[in-house]
C-alpha cells in the first residue's frame, strides 16, 4: 500500500517591486499593533483612540490638491514587474564599476530600486522639465507606464499613447506637471539616508506648486534653503519686461533635526572671511566656537524636539523656549562627548554646542553655504559639452557640473558611501560633477543616473540617453588621460571610472495575466507561458541581474561564477545569494549550495524539471540549514 504525499514546494521569488502599501501598512501596525484587526487589517476607530488629540478630526486641512492627485497615490501603491537588463557593450568597466547609467522611464526605475537602495542614497539632485510649455512630459496617465514606455522606444506594438509635451492651452496645464512629480518625489523620499539631501532645480513656474508638494512628501520642518542661482550674466534683448537671470534650487533634509552641520571646504579666501578663531575656545581637539542649540522661534514646531538637557552637575534641567534644532539622541550623545557647553545669560541656562575648526577627519571647516550662488553660469554648461563634443548644439542648455559640483560639496565630504542619484540625467552632468569633484578631493562618491530615451534632435545620437553614456565615457577618457600624465601612478586604481548600463524592459519571466480575455485561445496562451515562462531572447546575465534587483541587491554588488556539484552558480556579495539557473538540477549540487551555507538560494523552477521528490529534498535540506530557499 502506498500513501501519496504532497510534495513540499519551495517559495516563489516574488518578481514585483516593493509594495509600498504593504510596507506602510507593516510599519503601521508595528508602531501599533492594538490597532490590528483579526484578519491583519488596520481599525482606524482604534487607531484614533491610541493617537488621542493628535488626530485631526476636521475635514478641511491646510495642503495642496490637483486634479489626478488621487491617481497618483494609487500609481504609488502599483508594483512595477518590470526588470533592467545590463547592456555591458555599453557600459564602461561593467565588471569593476559601481556607477550606473539606467535608460527607461523613471517613475518604473524608482519602484524597481526601492528594494535595493531604501535608505541608501545620500544625496538626490534632479533637474525636472520646467514646464514650458514646450518640454517633453511624461503621461498623467499612469495606467499602463511600462507599456507606454515599451511602445514609446519600440518595443512592443504601438496603440497610439505616446509621451509628449504639455502646452499651456491643455486646461490642466499646472495639474499634469503635479502628477508627473508627485509619485517619482514620494518614491525617490523613499531611498534617502537619514541624513540624505535632495535639490531641485526649478524656476517661477512651478516653484510654488513643487514647494507644496515637497512640503507634503518630505515635511515643511525639513525644509533647508530655497537657493537662488544667477544662471547667466547678460541677455534681456528679447525680454518685454524684466530680464530673467535667476533659477531655484530648493534643498530638503530627510530628516532635519539628524543632520550635521553643513559647511564648504575651506579655503585661504574662506578662512579670512568667515572663519577667524580670534576669541576660540581651546582644548584637545583644537579650537571650537559655541554655536547655539536652541531653535528660533520662527521654525516649525516639532514636539519630538521639545525635551529637557540636565546640567552636567546634576543641579537641574534646561528647556528650551521654542525646542531644540537636534533630536534628543544626538543631544545626549553630544552631551556624553563633552560636547555641549552650558552658559548663563540674563540669569537663565543657555546651551550650545561646540563647533570646531578641524572636523573629526582633520579637515578645516569652511563657510555656511550661502542662499545665493553665483560666478557659476548657463554658459558654463554650454562650453562643456562645446569642449567634450567638439561640436555645439549637443544639448540643450546642460547644467554646469560646476553648478553641481557645488550643491555636492554642501551635501557634506565625500565619505565610502556616497551615492548620488540623478533620475532627470538628461545630458549627464552630474556623472561629470561627481568623476571631477572625486578626482579633485580623492572622494568616492558613487552616481545613478536615470534617464529616458527620450529622441534626440540630432541625427548622430538617436536619444538623449545615447548623449548621456557617451558625455561620461568621454569625461572618463579626459580623466584617465589625465591621470597617467599629472597625478600619482595609483590615481586611476583607487577611483572609480566606469559606469554600467542597465535597459528598462518587461520581465525576463512571463507572469500570469488574469485580465486576459476569457476565451479559449488566450487560456491557451497563458498555460504555455506559465509551463515554459522564461521570455525568449534574454540571457543569463539577464536573469541574473533581475533575481538580484528582486531580493534587494544593489545592481553593483559583487557576483562571482562557481561550479558546485558540477553546475555552475552565481555566488553574491561574498556568498550571501547563491543563484543557479541550471535547469538541470541534481542533488549533488543542491548539497553543495547548502554546504555554502548563504542566506538565501534561488533556483529556476524549471531546474526541477517536474521532479518534485528532487524538490522536496531540497526545501528540506535548506530549511535545515536556515537558509532562504526560493525559486522563480
Amino acid at each position: 500500500m502506498t500513501t501519496n504525499i504532497k510534495a513540499e514546494q519551495p517559495e516563489k521569488l516574488d518578481l514585483r517591486s516593493l509594495d509600498i502599501a504593504v510596507e506602510r501598512t507593516t510599519e503601521l501596525l508595528r508602531l501599533f499593533p492594538e490597532a490590528r484587526t483579526e484578519g491583519g487589517k488596520i481599525d482606524f476607530n482604534q487607531l484614533k483612540r491610541v493617537l488621542g488629540d493628535t488626530v485631526d478630526p476636521g475635514k478641511e486641512r491646510y495642503g495642496i490638491v490637483w486634479p489626478g492627485k488621487a491617481d497618483c497615490v494609487r500609481t504609488i501603491q502599483s508594483p512595477s514587474l518590470a526588470t533592467l537588463r545590463p547592456a555591458p557593450e555599453e557600459s564602461v568597466n561593467f565588471d569593476s564599476t559601481e556607477n550606473l547609467i539606467i535608460e527607461g522611464d523613471n517613475l518604473e526605475v524608482l519602484k524597481l530600486l526601492q528594494k535595493a537602495y531604501l535608505g541608501k542614497i545620500k544625496m538626490i539632485y534632479i533637474d525636472p522639465p520646467y514646464n514650458t510649455g514646450n518640454d517633453f512630459i511624461y503621461p498623467d496617465n499612469y495606467a499602463e507606464s511600462l507599456q507606454t514606455y515599451l511602445e514609446y522606444t519600440g518595443q512592443a506594438d504601438s496603440h497610439g499613447r505616446k509621451f509628449g509635451t504639455n502646452t499651456e492651452a491643455d486646461g490642466r496645464f499646472h495639474s499634469k506637471w503635479l502628477n508627473m512629480m508627485y509619485p517619482r518625489l514620494y518614491l525617490a523620499r523613499n531611498l534617502l539616508r537619514e541624513d540624505g539631501l535632495i535639490f531641485i532645480s526649478i524656476d517661477d513656474r512651478e516653484v510654488t506648486g513643487l514647494r507644496a508638494i515637497c512640503d507634503e512628501l518630505l515635511g515643511e520642518e525639513n525644509f533647508i534653503e530655497c537657493f537662488v542661482w544667477k544662471r547667466s550674466y547678460g541677455g534681456g534683448a528679447r525680454e518685454k519686461f524684466a530680464v530673467g537671470q535667476h533659477e531655484y534650487i530648493l534643498l530638503y533634509a530627510r530628516d532635519a533635526a539628524s543632520l550635521p552641520d553643513m559647511w564648504l571646504p575651506s579655503n585661504p579666501e574662506v578662512e579670512a572671511k568667515y572663519y577667524r578663531y580670534r576669541d576660540a575656545h581651546y582644548e584637545t581637539k583644537g579650537p571650537y566656537r559655541l554655536q547655539p542649540l536652541e531653535a528660533a522661534k520662527s521654525l516649525t514646531e516639532r514636539k519630538n524636539l521639545v525635551f529637557s538637557i540636565p546640567l552636567p552637575d546634576g543641579s537641574g534641567e534646561v528647556h528650551p523656549k521654542y525646542r531644540w534644532l537636534w533630536s534628543k539622541e544626538r543631544v545626549m550623545k553630544t552631551l556624553a562627548e563633552d560636547g555641549l557647553a552650558f552658559t548663563k545669560k540674563n540669569n537663565e541656562w543657555v546651551v550650545s554646542y561646540k563647533q570646531y575648526l578641524r572636523t573629526e577627519s582633520g579637515e578645516k571647516r569652511g563657510a555656511k553655504p550661502q542662499s545665493l550662488i553665483e560666478g557659476i553660469y548657463n554658459q558654463h554648461g554650454t562650453q562643456e559639452l562645446l569642449d567634450l563634443f567638439g561640436v555645439d548644439g549637443v544639448f540643450s542648455y546642460p547644467k554646469p557640473s560646476r553648478l553641481i559640483a557645488h550643491l555636492l560639496q554642501i551635501a557634506g565630504p565625500a565619505t565610502d558611501d556616497f551615492v548620488v542619484l540623478d533620475f532627470f540625467a538628461g545630458s549627464g552632468s552630474t556623472a561629470q560633477a561627481v568623476l571631477q569633484l572625486n578626482k579633485e578631493d580623492s572622494g568616492n562618491r558613487k552616481f545613478i543616473l536615470v534617464q529616458l530615451p527620450e529622441v534626440s534632435e540630432r541625427s548622430d545620437y538617436k536619444t538623449i540617453s545615447d548623449i548621456t553614456k557617451e558625455r561620461v565615457r568621454r569625461v572618463i577618457s579626459n580623466l584617465s588621460h589625465a591621470a597617467n600624465g599629472a597625478l600619482p601612478l595609483g590615481d586611476q586604481d583607487t577611483q572609480d571610472r566606469g559606469f554600467r548600463v542597465l535597459k528598462l524592459a518587461e520581465s525576463n519571466f512571463t507572469a500570469w495575466d488574469a485580465d486576459k480575455p476569457d476565451n479559449a485561445t488566450q487560456l491557451e496562451q497563458q498555460l504555455e507561458m506559465h509551463v515554459d515562462h522564461l521570455r525568449e531572447g534574454r540571457t543569463a546575465l539577464d536573469f541574473l541581474y533581475e533575481i538580484l534587483l528582486k531580493n534587494g541587491f544593489p545592481l553593483t554588488a559583487s557576483v562571482e561564477k562557481l561550479s558546485l556539484g558540477g553546475i555552475d552558480v552565481y555566488t553574491v556579495a561574498g556568498g550571501a545569494l547563491l543563484i543557479c539557473l541550471d535547469r538541470k538540477l541534481t542533488l549533488e549540487a543542491i548539497r553543495a549550495m547548502a554546504e555554502k551555507k548563504p542566506e538565501r538560494v534561488v533556483c529556476l523552477d524549471d531546474g526541477f524539471a517536474g521532479n518534485d521528490q528532487l524538490k522536496t529534498n531540497a526545501v528540506q535540506t535548506f530549511k535545515a540549514k536556515g537558509i532562504v530557499f526560493r525559486t522563480v
